[in-house]
């Protein structure tokens, strides 16, 4: 009796693959995985006294070195450095997924209306994203931070709005193309209205790339937020925040207090370079002719 094997999913099959860029994905997913654990399990860690309320510092020694009961030292206000390192990936996490859902949400419908009904719509979306797209981003975030405020909502808010034209140009792109195809003027032909069109044929036929934008402007948008706390216009003083730390530790600096910026820095440099693994191998993923190309230098 012949046994015949069955395919692994192409996911699986993808990760079983030893190219260099396929390796560096599994990379970037740990790696992401790894602060996701630690954003959802702080509070749970703090509950069991492994870890220091990131708010409190009036019990402990400001710059206090490296020790058995603060594993990564004091600030000069006397936090915990590790505390507010491990908690700083939650709020990163917060602001940075609710950005770039924002900016998701807001650019594909836009882009799939654009690209689909064409004409004037099309022309004066398309000058309205170009204008927001030529704008600096962190420039154009730190202009709302300024206007709206501190906060989770409002930082997500002033980082999302550089994202918009990104989502809205790829989109549209994509549906330009489609709109053409046979089964969508089929479609037509019997009868489906421009909601049905949208959410039943082109949705799914054009946002393949959407994930390798949102894992790739994940990563951009965990910069701009370190760059507005540092900068005094992110969240709130008493939240645990990579940026806001990084500006307190930098007039130590110099004395030879270390810690209070090596670990938050590190913190974000390794977050950053996760997301960006993680988008260039969905890229990958997502993109037949760029695995195809891959497979033949291989």
């Amino acid at each position: 009796m012949t046994v015949i094997k069955k395919p692994l999913p192409r996911f699986f099959s993808f990760a079983n693959n030893p190219n260099l860029s396929r390796q560096l994905m599994l990379t970037g997913i740990a790696i992401t995985l790894f602060f996701v654990f630690l954003a959802f399990f702080a509070p749970v860690f703090q509950a069991w006294g492994w870890l220091q309320d990131p708010t409190d510092f009036l019990g402990n020694v400001p710059h206090e070195p490296l020790s058995g009961k603060h594993w990564f030292g004091t600030s000069r206000l006397g936090y915990d450095v590790f505390s507010r390192t491990v908690f700083g990936a939650q709020a990163a996490l917060q602001v940075v997924i609710l950005a770039t859902s924002l900016s998701m949400f807001i650019g594909v419908p836009l882009g799939m209306l654009s690209g689909y009904l064409g004409g004037r719509v099309d022309k004066v979306l398309l000058f309205f994203m170009d204008s927001i797209y030529t704008l600096p981003g962190l420039l154009l975030s730190v202009t709302l931070a300024f206007v709206v405020g501190r906060g989770i909502l409002n930082a997500a808010i002033a980082i999302s709005i550089a994202y918009i034209p990104q989502y809205y140009r790829v989109v549209r792109n994509h549906t330009v193309s489609v709109k053409t195809e046979v089964f969508i003027e089929a479609a037509q032909a019997m009868g489906a209205n421009t909601w049905q069109v949208l959410s039943k044929y082109l949705f799914f036929n054009v946002i393949q790339s959407v994930p390798v934008l949102f894992t790739l402007n994940a990563a951009d948008a965990i910069l701009v937020l370190g760059g507005l706390g540092f900068l005094g216009l992110g969240l709130p003083e008493e939240v645990a925040e990579w940026g806001h730390d990084l500006k307190q530790a930098l007039e130590a600096l110099p004395t030879g207090i270390w810690w209070t910026t090596l670990f938050p820095g590190l913190a974000m440099t390794l977050m950053v370079v996760g997301l960006s693994l993680l988008g260039e191998g969905l890229n990958e993923f997502v993109n037949p002719r760029l695995r195809k190309e891959n497979s033949i230098r291989k």
